[in-house]
């Protein structure tokens, strides 16, 4: 009863403490190369969002190929021994980092807790938080989350913060006021999985059923009902899966399952953000509906000069109609890499 009635920050912080007493379990066999300084990432997804497993996926990649670090991952669930483990080893020209995403806000108010504490650990070494969207809700409980945030991200004397659109890097411009705060696409979009080609059959569908879907019911009904009319092979596929805790390994399986699943596809219907930039990396025809919030339109915008990825601005049953019947997803694939928006991001690091 007494634990119920303990703020999840209270209970973080007792077990935080207690975790200093106790034995490294999980890293007990990482090995720290002591010719290199280490680049550790903080929050790493281990749990079964896929779009999360990818920017973690996406971020060791670019860490690994843009600079002379040992990458060392703190998977989220390790996140208390990760805190305690990394603060033993952690040495001048060491650089912290945390997973890219639109977790910084109210509405992930856990990831963003650990998050600070990350901040609050490391006063001495380069903090860099991965592209991010800013997400602190215009409510009494949304205001309170980023008055505690500002304190912590504006005592770090220096810390980089990654905006993944236009409406963030102004946001954070104005609250983050002692930080470096720069312009990136989403950490996912550094990646180029288009080869090998697969023969593509039939369409997959692949939306949203949680808070932050936009379409009504029936406006979802009539999107699956044209794709079926269309097509003869139709198949469903969720960024999320029911697993948790996963490998290295297994997250990689998953990711390339869905991956294969896309480049397998003539077209992919969706309204998740990573749906669209899954099929951007794979070269996959895309037809996009908006969320309730910014991050599909405005990450959109690092993409709209392909033709291969098309946003529906407003649902309209016409526009529906024209784009199938035109068969707009017939149009040969553009991909034009992302890399020279990265450049910012290559120069923190060197």
């Amino acid at each position: 009863m007494v634990s119920n009635l303990l703020d999840f920050r209270a209970k973080y912080g007792i077990l935080l403490f207690l975790q200093q007493f106790k034995s490294f379990k999980y890293f007990k066999n990482t090995k720290l190369d002591s010719s290199k300084n280490q680049v550790y990432i903080f929050l790493a997804a281990d749990y079964g969002n896929l779009g999360d497993v990818a920017i973690t996926f996406a971020q060791t990649k670019f860490l690994k190929g843009n600079s002379n670090f040992q990458v060392v991952e703190i998977p989220i669930s390790q996140s208390l021994e990760g805190l305690c483990f990394v603060r033993k080893h952690i040495k001048k020209g060491d650089v912290v980092t945390t997973v890219g995403g639109g977790n910084m806000g109210d509405l992930y108010d856990q990831i963003e807790y650990i998050r600070q504490l990350v901040i609050g650990f490391f006063p001495n070494n380069k903090i860099i938080s991965f592209p991010q969207t800013f997400d602190f809700s215009e409510t009494e409980k949304g205001h309170k989350a980023l008055d505690r945030a500002k304190r912590v991200y504006n005592s770090h004397q220096d810390l980089h913060i990654i905006a993944r659109e236009q409406t963030s890097f102004g946001l954070m411009k104005k609250h983050y006021t002692n930080a470096n705060v720069l312009l990136t696409p989403d950490i996912v979009l550094s990646l180029n999985e288009i080869e090998p080609k697969q023969v593509r059959k039939g369409a997959v569908i692949c939306m949203r059923k949680d808070a932050e879907k936009s379409l009504s019911q029936e406006q979802n009904d009539y999107i699956i009902e044209a794709i079926h009319q269309q097509f003869d092979d139709v198949a469903y596929y969720d960024t999320h899966i029911t697993r948790g805790e996963l490998t290295v390994a297994e997250r990689e399986e998953e990711l390339y399952k869905i991956w294969n699943k896309f480049k397998g596809a003539e077209l992919v219907i969706t309204d998740r953000l990573h749906g669209m930039i899954f099929c951007y990396i794979t070269g996959t025809p895309c037809l996009v509906f908006q969320n309730n919030n910014h991050k599909v339109r405005e990450t959109y915008d690092w993409l709209k000069d392909t033709s291969y990825v098309t946003l529906m601005g407003n649902f309209s049953k016409s526009n529906i109609d024209d784009y199938l019947s035109n068969q707009v997803y017939s149009s040969p694939v553009n991909y034009k890499s992302l890399t020279v928006q990265y450049q910012v991001l290559k120069d923190i690091l060197a």
